[in-house]
């Protein structure tokens, strides 16, 4: 980016009193702990804020990236010449607004933890959701890319969502016409929307049960998933008629390193950080363990994780 767009951009967020920093490392906002500076790291706090934000960085040609939990991305070594957009102030909610039909509809900010949403369901005896407790993203994460677990999905609970679309305007779609299927959605087809909030649906359910079926939630990934090391979650989108993990360990690849990346010993449909990791690293890793997978089984893998350069 040229200088004069980086000052021209920096005195504009200062007038608006729009709030931001510059090259903010980006490894200490992803659950990878990789990746080099922003040139712009914007904070916005309500949707007004985002809102200017886009539009003033649209004005002087600034590309953007909409960030929540850092969950799910891989930022490059350089880091990203452009805006990062944190949309963790976003984090209204969850409001309760029971329905005729005896259920309940939760309506949270797109910058709301999935577990955060979880505990308020499951203090309110409210079921359905539970599947997510675990997830360490965002509801705007979760409903870009439509986020599961253990047989559920957002698109089995999501009610609607509000987005402000290419034009900045706010609309609000049915989960119906959000084209909602495995690990995608409309809004990856839409880049430049971006998720304002959402609303779930959920049953009424028995708050002591739905604890119970959280906690087994959790304990399961405590003892199946490397989270003791950093990592983007699973590396890898499960092909048709397999598994990641499986085909990656059955090709001889556990443990499979490359510089600080390896695929971990633990659960092979985890890439980990075990320290110092580049993401030169990671996608080296993950491109080579693509060809071997491919050649000894014939099934193409297609990274999960996003890849922002």
């Amino acid at each position: 980016m040229q200088q004069q767009t980086i000052e021209t951009l920096r005195q504009a967020l200062q007038e608006s009193a729009l709030p931001f920093a510059q090259q903010e490392p980006l490894a200490s906002h992803t659950t990878f702990q990789i990746g080099g500076p922003a040139v712009f790291w914007c904070t916005p706090k309500n949707a007004d804020q985002l809102r200017r934000t886009l539009a003033l960085c649209r004005a002087n040609g600034v590309r953007t990236y909409l960030l929540g939990n850092g969950s799910n991305t891989l930022f490059a070594d350089e880091g990203y010449d452009g805006a990062v957009i944190d949309l963790r102030g976003l984090n209204f909610g969850p409001t309760a607004e029971p329905q005729p039909d005896g259920s309940t509809c939760l309506t949270a900010g797109a910058g709301l933890t999935l577990g955060r949403l979880c505990a308020v369901a499951q203090q309110q005896s409210l079921a359905g959701i539970a599947f997510a407790c675990g997830i360490p993203g965002t509801i705007g994460g979760a409903v870009y890319m439509n986020a599961g677990a253990y047989g559920g999905e957002m698109k089995d609970v999501l009610e609607s969502v509000t987005f402000l679309d290419s034009d900045l305007t706010e609309r609000t779609l049915p989960a119906a016409e959000l084209a909602l299927g495995y690990r995608t959605s409309l809004f990856e087809q839409h880049p430049d929307w971006c998720v304002l909030s959402a609303t779930v649906r959920l049953q009424p359910g028995d708050s002591t049960a739905i604890l119970a079926e959280m906690q087994d939630y959790l304990q399961r990934r405590k003892d199946k998933q490397p989270m003791e090391w950093p990592s983007a979650g699973s590396t890898f989108k499960r092909p048709q008629g397999a598994f990641a993990g499986k085909l990656i360990e059955d090709c001889g690849l556990r443990g499979f390193t490359v510089g600080g990346a390896q695929i971990s010993e633990k659960h092979c449909g985890f890439v980990i950080n075990r320290g110092g990791a580049t993401c030169a690293d990671v996608v080296s890793l993950t491109d080579q363990v693509k060809a071997i997978v491919l050649q000894k089984t014939g099934y193409t893998l297609e990274r999960e994780i996003r890849v922002v350069k």
